[in-house]
Order: structure tokens, then sequence, then C-alpha cells
């Protein structure tokens, strides 16, 4: 039909399409929880649109029907993305991992700035660990957990900054107030300074439902205010002093901003990030190198320049930007990991085949130990060819190989004999390590 002549109703159907399509790219990157605001909002949109949906009066038309109930089942879609999002299993495993760190913080931080003595080594590890299994939820790649992860780690990287600076500091501050009189009051406004970062802490966390991010950005500009206003009257050791509480604040500021940027970065898609192509490159590389070694008809040949090439990659990675990112940090572990695991198996298959040329008598603890490491550098070449996950058979079977390995090694007597102890030592961690390298092949993780 032509558009002037076109029936109200139809009309009137793809006005609201129009609106529903209007806030789709809300709904579908949506990260937050049921109870959250952005969600109820979000909410009370769509089943106001399928109510507006529901009134359109077909006048029994069946192409009016069609597009009325086209229009209905768009809007309950995105009903349904935006409840799957907010309940997703992954994310609830974000929440629940934030509330640990909150409850951390409640426990540890707050009640260090409130004058306790100081923030624990037990608060460090246990901050430390959840950024470790932040890292390692899966994300599947959808958008919602993806941002929902990047902003929970935002947060806590900025806790434990915040705090890690702030001990950093404390030795060389405050300044005597006999220097000059502007002197107290910069340590006047210090000692608000760390107050005020007791409560970005806490606003950050959530564990401060008193404060908000306008207010305490009032409260900093103002101090800042008061700092400028000050006359340090030329003496560069005040000025200094001045500068280094200024620096404070404005760092201060900068984490308030994070709540806002959280709505607006792109930052969690990291694939487009120049770190984690960077190491994207090297694994491509290592992959190719990995692929000429396993199916060269005369390894031996390239196990020097192989070697050489890998060694560089290893100086590529270790000149990777982490950009205060734990899941960049995690990325270049791994793929240093992999680069490691390849060298390993290339010395591995020298050392078997310099052996080979040697035609001495030695002790059979020792021989049965170099049996044992013949065998882990074939399942070390299966492993490294391994691309799949836990359910697989192949990696049962793997599993089960390096574990009777492993038996096989405990077996070994090495009767007295020290260099057969330390034989036997070096093939336990080469298998073990072997076994560790399967688990991170196939966890399916993901930046």
């Amino acid at each position: 039909m032509e558009m002037g002549n076109q029936h109200p109703s139809i009309s009137r159907l793809q006005e609201i399409q129009k609106e529903v399509k209007s806030i789709e790219q809300q709904v579908l990157g949506f990260s937050g929880l049921s109870d959250d605001k952005n969600y109820k909002k979000l909410e009370r949109i769509l089943t106001k649109q399928l109510f507006e949906i529901d009134s359109v009066d077909t006048e029994g038309k069946g192409d009016i029907q069609q597009a009325r109930k086209r229009a209905a089942q768009e809007t309950e879609r995105l009903l349904k993305e935006l409840e799957q999002n907010a309940n997703h299993p992954h994310r609830l495993e974000i929440q629940n991992i934030f509330e640990e760190a909150q409850a951390l913080v409640k426990e540890k931080v707050v009640p260090f700035y409130s004058g306790g003595n100081c923030v624990t080594d037990e608060f460090e590890e246990g901050i430390q660990d959840v950024i470790l299994r932040l890292t390692h939820v899966k994300t599947g790649g959808k958008v919602s957990l993806r941002k929902a992860r990047y902003h929970t780690l935002t947060k806590i990287c900025a806790v434990q900054e915040i705090i890690e600076n702030c001990m950093k500091k404390q030795p060389s501050l405050p300044l005597s107030e006999d220097a000059h009189p502007s002197v107290a009051k910069i340590n006047s406004v210090m000692c608000e300074v760390n107050k005020t970062r007791g409560t970005l802490i806490a606003l950050l966390m959530g564990v401060n439902n008193k404060e908000t991010c306008r207010h305490l950005s009032c409260v900093l500009s103002g101090l800042m205010a008061d700092l400028d206003a000050l006359d340090v009257c030329g003496r560069t050791e005040i000025r200094n002093y001045r500068k280094e509480v200024v620096e404070d604040i404005n760092q201060l500021l900068r984490y308030l901003d994070l709540e806002e940027e959280a709505d607006t970065t792109y930052a969690f898609d990291l694939g487009q990030n120049h770190s984690i192509l960077k190491i994207e490159k090297v694994l491509k590389r290592m992959r190719e190198i990995k692929t000429e070694l396993l199916q060269a008809q005369n390894p031996p040949e390239l196990y020097l320049s192989a070697k050489t090439e890998l060694q560089g990659l290893i100086g590529q990675l270790d000149e990777v930007s982490l950009e205060k990112n734990p899941c960049i940090r995690e990325a270049r572990r791994r793929a240093v990991i992999e680069v490691q695991t390849l060298i390993t198996y290339i010395d591995l298959k020298e050392a078997l085949e310099k052996r080979k040329l040697l035609a001495c008598e030695e002790h059979p603890s020792h021989k049965a130990v170099w049996d044992v490491l013949g065998n882990l550098s074939e399942i070390q070449g299966e492993v490294l060819s391994f691309d799949g996950n836990r359910t697989d058979k192949n990696y049962i079977r793997l599993e089960e190989l390096l574990t009777k390995q492993l038996l096989t090694l405990d077996a070994v007597d090495p009767q007295g004999e020290e260099k057969c102890k330390a034989a036997r030592k070096q093939a336990v961690k080469l298998a073990q390590n072997i076994l560790s390298y399967l688990d991170l092949k196939s966890d399916e993780w993901e930046y």
C-alpha cells in the first residue's frame, strides 16, 4: 500500500515497533540485575508497548492481525532478552563474587579509614583472588556479560589501586605546620581527602547508600578550590606538597567517573584492544610454528630456528601493555604458557635425540625415567594438537595417559641415586605441567 493509503491500525503498529526498536540496543546491552532502576524502566516501557499493541483494533482483517502478532512477538522477545540478561547464571556468578568483595571492603577497608590500624595482607590476597575469579567468568561473547564483568572488575581494581596508592604515599605526608602557615590548611585538606578516599571506596563497592557520586565530586572540587586559594609564596617544598594533594584529588575525581563511563565505554569489548591484538598476533605465529613442527618430515632440522623465534615471541609478549586490565593480564599469561609449552616440547625432543646417540651403561631406574619421558613427549605432541573441551573423549583419554605416567614415575625406585632422583623429579614436574596445560586449553576461557 501507499503510505498515504495505509490503514491507521498498521500505521499505529509501525509507530509502536519504531519505539520498541529505539531501546533494543539498551536491552541487548543491559548488564545489571532485575532490581536495578534501569531494568524496571526498560521493563515498564516494553510492557506498556505490549498493552498498546494489544489495544490496536484489527477489525478482523488478516493482514492487521498478522502485523499485530509480529509486533507483539518482537516486543516479547526483547522482554525475554532483558530478563535473561539480568538472571543469566554467569551474571549471578559475577554478582556473587562482587558481594564477596563488598564483604571484604566492609570488614577490612572501611574500618581502616575510620581510624583502624592498616589494610591487612588478608584483604590484598582476598581481592586478588576475587579479581582472578572474575577474569575466569565465561561470557560466551555475550555483550551484557562482558559489560557486567568489565564494570565489576573496573570498580574492584580501582579500589585496589586507591588503597595501594594511599599506602605508598603515607610515609612522606604531612609536612610540619611550622614550615609555613599554608601547611596547616594543606594538612587539613589532606585529612579530608583521606576521609573522602574511604567514602569513595565504600561508594564504588556499593556499601555506602548515604553518599552519591555528585555530592562527593562537589566535596572534592571544594577542597581543590581551597588549595588553589592558598598563597605558598614561592616555597618549592610547600608548592610540591600542595601539588601532591591536588594530584590525589584529581585521581579520586577520575575514579568518580567510573559509574558514568560504565554505560558509555566500549572498553569491555577487548576484541579490538591493541594489547589483545598483539597477543593474538603472537599466538597466530606460535600456532604456525607448532603446525610446522608437528607435520615436519624431519623435525630436528627445525628445532633451532623454531626455538629462537619462540623466544622472540616471549619477548614480544613481555612488551604487551596490560592497561591495568586483569583480562589482558590473563590473556598474556596464557599466551606465555602456550609459547613456553612449545619450547619445552622442543627441548624434550632434543634431549631424547641426543640420548639416542649415547651408547653407555645407565642405572635401571634412570632408564625407566627416560622411558617415561619418551612417552610424555608423544603425549605432549597430542596435547599440543588437542582442540576441545573437558567433555571430549580425547581429553579424558589424554588425562588418563598422563595420570598413568605419573603413577609409573611414582613406582620408580631411585635406590639412592641422586641423578635418578633429580631426573624423576623433573619428569614428574613435566607431566604435571602438561596436565595443567591440557586443563588450560580446555577451559573455554575468553576475554
